[in-house]
C-alpha cells in the first residue's frame, strides 16, 4: 500500500507546473480575445509560460523514457512531476533558456535530468532516451504551426498568429540545436552508445564544454547565418511566413519600439 502511494506521489503533477500551465491558458486567452490593454505584454507572458511548459515536457520525456528503459530512480528524483525546480540543473534547464529567449530570441537547449545509465540495457534505449526530449520540441512545433500548414488561419486573431509563429520558431531552434551531435547535447547522446569505447574516452574530457562552444559559435557571423538559414527553411516548410515570426518576436519584446507593419 505504501509503495503504491509513494509511486503515486512521485508521479503527481506538481502545483508549480499547474500554475505555469494556468498562466499560459489565461494569457493565451487574453491574446486571442485581445482582452489585454497591452497585447505585447500578453504575448510576452503567453510565449514565456508556453516555452517553460515545453521545457518541462522536454525533460519529462527524457525521464519517462528512462523509466520505461529501466531507470526506476527517476520518480524518486521528482522528474515525473513536471516540476521545473526538481531538475538537476534548474538554472540550465529553465532560467538560462528563458533569459536567452528574452535577450536573443532563440530556443536554447536546457540542462538535463540525471539518468542512471547503468540501469539502462541496450544501445537503442540509450539513444531513445536522449532523442525523447528534442522530439517533444518537434511535436510542440508541429502543433504550433498546424494552423499554418493546414491553411486554417481563418478566424485566428493576427496577434495570436504572431505569437504562435514565434513560439514555433523557439521550438524549431531548440530541436535543431539539441539534435546537434555535440557532447553535452541530446544529439550526442543519441549517437554515443554506438561509438567505440576509445572514441568515447577521447571525447569525454570535452563534454562539459560542448554546450558553451555551440553558443559561442552562434556569435560567429558565418555560423550564425547558416544556422538561421536552416531555421528559416524549416519554418517555410511548416508554412510559417517570415513576417509572422518577425512580428511575433517584436511583439514579445513589448518594451521596444514596434515596426509599423507589425502594428495591431
Amino acid at each position: 500500500m505504501s509503495t503504491t502511494t509513494s509511486r503515486h506521489d512521485e508521479r503527481r503533477i506538481s502545483p508549480v507546473f499547474l500554475a505555469i500551465l494556468a498562466v499560459m491558458a489565461v494569457t493565451g486567452w487574453a491574446v486571442w480575445t485581445d482582452f489585454a490593454a497591452s497585447p505585447g505584454l500578453a504575448v510576452f507572458l503567453f510565449v514565456t509560460s508556453a516555452w517553460i511548459v515545453s521545457l518541462c515536457l522536454h525533460e519529462y520525456a527524457h525521464a519517462r523514457t528512462a523509466l520505461h528503459g529501466g531507470d526506476i530512480t527517476v520518480g524518486a528524483r521528482g522528474y515525473l512531476t513536471l516540476n521545473p525546480l526538481a531538475y538537476t540543473h534548474a538554472v540550465l534547464s529553465i532560467i538560462l533558456p528563458v533569459l536567452f529567449v528574452i535577450m536573443g530570441g532563440i530556443g536554447l537547449p536546457g540542462g538535463a535530468v540525471f539518468i542512471d545509465q547503468a540501469r539502462i540495457r541496450g544501445r537503442w534505449k540509450h539513444s531513445l532516451i536522449s532523442a525523447a526530449g528534442p522530439l517533444t520540441n518537434v511535436l510542440f512545433a508541429v502543433v504550433c504551426t498546424a494552423p499554418f500548414w493546414l491553411g486554417a488561419l481563418d478566424g485566428v486573431p493576427v496577434v495570436f498568429r504572431y505569437a504562435l509563429a514565434f513560439l514555433a520558431f523557439l521550438q524549431v531552434t531548440a530541436a535543431l540545436l539539441n539534435f546537434l551531435p555535440v557532447p553535452g547535447l541530446d544529439g550526442y547522446g543519441v549517437i554515443e552508445p554506438w561509438l567505440s569505447y576509445r572514441i568515447k574516452r577521447q571525447i569525454e574530457p570535452y563534454a562539459p564544454y560542448g554546450f558553451f562552444v555551440v553558443i559561442a559559435l552562434l556569435f560567429v557571423p558565418a555560423v550564425n547565418g547558416a544556422f538561421f538559414d536552416a531555421i528559416d527553411a524549416l519554418m517555410r516548410a511548416l508554412g510559417v511566413p517570415e513576417l509572422s515570426r518577425y512580428c511575433g518576436s517584436n511583439l514579445y519584446r513589448f518594451w521596444q519600439d514596434q515596426p509599423e507593419f507589425c502594428a495591431v
